[in-house]
């Protein structure tokens, strides 16, 4: 039986079954097709004795059909029940879904339109012939024909079991996102998420460990899954995790030409500029040690000058949204760099949740997209900061928020100068941050953010003897006023935002 929204493939195929013996049993769509292409099938209804109705919502729905896919060959009683009801057994099935997914992801697309690529009878039926699969062949991707036809003739048992374990996949998967579009609940007592195999990866995150790269069904153009890579290497497991945390760093950044740095998650090095060029100093300026090997993500097009500076480190990734020719010839010289086009990430299609997986479960929040302007900060402290601090105090509140906690970052306005990231404490924190951002030229009146509150004073009492001018900071412990005191022994300006931006 076959009955395919895809018809790819399709009259190849119903040769090849033709070749073998098989007569085929079709619906009206595969039907159409088949005879289009000279191929002889019968029509479903002739076999069930009932026609096609409610405009096509019923077509296999019958007992001739499951009986023929469910009677185990092996049982007597079950083959003279066939025979009782003048039926014949259904040896192989070949169904491909209903569009659902593509469907609801088309601009305007009404509940009722969705509603329509439903598939009922599509699931049955291969569910059947799955859980027969010790005599019945089902096969629901169009991209198993050929091997399907090559199985077929050596009698391959194993690769008809491994197809219907890939049905109640397939199934599994398609029940999935009816339900996710059908539900109004983020949280809903049964979550089923569902992925597609995109890239079998060499190893995990060492090389003892085994692993793989999966695409969501609803993945938005501006995420990795849908970059373009025009050069080097396969993405790795690193890779793949630290160039998604650039990009979700440079969402923040649509306004100006903004370069990302990133290694092990964290940024290392974030800079801005009048053009991607200048960006690119600032951003290696930042950290010009830990830029070695990292991840860089670049919101405007690559010239041959930027990709000059580029060429002459060791770099991992370049992402940016397209390359001049001269600039693309210059990178391609160095065989292993991965040169990956983009979609400029945009904060307002960034996924709402994110998961992550725990021993035994999963956790499912959701994403930190808040970003605080000028308008949400309070001054705390008897010293105002200045215009040029406010828009550094909001630039470096932009970066923390991408740093592992306890996360401090130290800068000016477009660029990074330090960034201490996943220390136990917070003062770890602020020292590494400001041990870095003191050998750098722009330095003097650097701003620090903290993605968290101060705990005690000793930060800001640390921070403001080492030359920080202005301090961004949630707030919110009950020694608030230790830290404001501080500040303002000081003269030191503090600013706080009542937004806490964790990242573990």
């Amino acid at each position: 039986m076959l009955s395919v929204s895809d018809k790819i493939g399709l009259a190849e195929f119903a040769q090849g079954l033709i070749a073998q013996g098989f007569e085929l049993i079709t619906t009206g769509g595969t039907r159409v097709a088949l005879t289009a292409a000279g191929v002889p099938s019968t029509e479903v209804s002739a076999v069930t004795g009932f026609p096609e109705m409610l405009d096509g919502r019923v077509k296999t729905l019958h007992p001739a059909i499951a009986a023929g896919l469910l009677a185990r060959r092996d049982v007597p009683a079950h083959m003279a029940a066939l025979a009782d009801h003048d039926l014949a057994p259904i040896d192989l099935v070949a169904i491909n879904l209903y569009p659902f997914a593509e469907t609801i992801k088309k601009a305007g697309v009404t509940r009722a339109e969705a509603i329509e690529q439903i598939d009922i009878g599509g699931p049955t039926a291969l569910r059947a012939a799955a859980k027969n699969s010790d005599s019945v062949w089902a096969v629901a991707d169009p991209a198993d024909y050929p091997a399907v036809l090559t199985a077929l003739a050596a009698d391959d048992a194993d690769y008809r079991r491994q197809l219907a374990a890939k049905v109640f996949q397939i199934t599994a998967a398609y029940d999935a996102q009816i339900a996710a579009y059908l539900s109004d609940d983020p949280f809903p007592e049964r979550f089923t998420p569902t992925y597609t195999k995109k890239q079998a990866l060499r190893y995990g995150e060492n090389s003892h460990q085994h692993a793989a790269f999966y695409a969501a069904p609803d993945a938005p153009a501006d995420s990795l899954v849908n970059a373009v890579q025009l050069h080097g290497k396969k993405l790795s497991y690193n890779n793949i995790k630290d160039a998604d945390a650039a990009l979700r760093m440079l969402a923040e950044y649509p306004d100006k030409p903004t370069v990302v740095a990133v290694k092990h998650m964290n940024p290392c090095g974030i800079g801005q500029g009048a053009t991607i060029e200048e960006a690119w100093d600032k951003a290696y300026a930042a950290d010009s040690m830990s830029i070695f090997g990292g991840i860089i993500a670049l919101n405007r097009p690559v010239d041959a000058a930027t990709a000059e500076k580029m060429h002459q480190l060791f770099l991992e990734i370049i992402m940016a949204p397209s390359y001049d020719d001269d600039a693309l010839a210059i990178l391609e010289k160095k065989k292993n760099l991965r040169v990956l086009t983009i979609t400029l990430p945009d904060q307002s299609t960034a996924p709402r949740y994110e998961t992550v997986s725990v021993t035994g479960g999963l956790l499912v929040q959701e994403s930190d997209q808040q970003l605080e302007g000028p308008a949400d900060l309070t001054v705390v402290t008897e010293t105002q900061p200045t215009e040029v601090q406010i828009a550094a105090l909001v630039f470096a509140q932009s970066v923390v928020k991408h740093v592992k906690s306890n996360a401090i970052v130290v800068a000016q306005d477009g660029q990074t100068l330090g960034i201490g990231a996943g220390q136990m404490n917070r003062i770890g924190s602020v020292e590494i941050a400001l041990k870095e951002a003191q050998q750098n030229a722009n330095f003097a009146g650097a701003v620090l953010a903290s993605d968290a509150f101060f705990p005690m004073d000793d930060c800001v009492d640390y921070a403001a003897k080492h030359g920080i001018r202005a301090i961004i900071q949630p707030g919110g412990s009950i020694r608030d006023q230790d830290s404001i005191d501080k500040a303002n022994t000081y003269g030191i300006a503090m600013v706080t935002t009542g937004v806490r931006h964790f990242r573990h």
